[in-house]
C-alpha cells in the first residue's frame, strides 16, 4: 500500500459530477474523466468503498458530502468511488434518498487500476475502506484504511486535513481549528 510521502500515481478514472442524478442534465454530462492533474492547486480527499448499494458505504458518502463545504474552504475536493461504473453510482443517487443530488464528487474505478495501483484491493477483490489525503503537490499526507465491515470517520478526516494544513505541531484530538503546540 501506498503511504505517506509517496507520489499519488498516474490514473484516469470516470468522474461523476456533484449533483447529478442523470448521465446528462440541462445538456452536460454527469461524467468527466479524473486523473492525478485534476483540481489543480486543490487538495485531494480520495476515499474509497467496496461496492455501491450496500448498506454501510452510503452512510461514510453521506457524512463526507455533509462535510463538502467544510472541506471546500480548507481547498480540498473530496472524492468517493469505487469500482462500480459511473452509471451504477448515478442509479445509486436515483433510488438512496440519502444519495440524490449528491452534493460531492464520485467516481469509478472500473479497471481497479488506481485501487491496484494504491495497493488497497481487500481478498474479495474490491476495494478496503481506504481514505488518502493528497496535497496540492499529489504527495499523500494522510492514509486511513478499514476493513469492508467497518465505516470511518469523515469528521476525523476533515480534523486531520485540518491540522496537516496548519504545519504546526497538533496535539492529539486537536479539534477542527483548535490551537497548535
Amino acid at each position: 500500500m501506498l503511504g505517506i510521502g509517496e507520489k499519488l500515481p498516474e490514473f484516469e478514472i470516470v468522474g461523476v459530477k456533484p449533483g447529478f442524478n442523470a448521465h446528462e442534465e440541462n445538456g452536460e454530462s454527469a461524467f468527466e474523466p479524473i486523473n492525478q492533474d485534476s483540481f489543480d492547486g486543490k487538495w485531494k480527499v480520495i476515499f474509497f468503498y467496496p461496492k455501491d448499494f450496500t448498506f454501510v458505504c452510503p452512510t461514510e458518502i453521506v457524512a463526507f458530502a455533509n462535510l463538502a463545504e467544510e472541506f471546500a474552504d480548507r481547498d480540498a475536493v473530496v472524492m468517493g468511488g469505487s469500482s462500480d461504473n459511473e452509471f451504477c453510482k448515478l442509479a445509486w443517487r436515483r433510488e438512496h434518498p440519502d444519495l440524490d443530488k449528491l452534493g460531492m464528487w464520485q467516481f469509478a474505478d472500473t479497471t481497479g487500476s488506481l485501487i491496484d495501483s494504491l495497493g488497497i484491493r481487500s481478498e474479495e477483490g474490491v476495494a478496503y475502506r481506504a481514505t488518502f489525503v493528497v496535497d496540492p503537490h499529489n504527495v499523500i499526507q494522510h492514509v486511513y484504511v478499514t476493513n469492508l465491515n467497518v465505516g470511518r470517520n469523515p469528521e476525523d478526516t476533515l480534523r486531520v486535513l485540518d491540522a496537516l494544513q496548519t504545519d504546526e505541531l497538533c496535539p492529539c484530538n486537536r479539534p477542527v481549528g483548535g490551537d497548535t503546540l
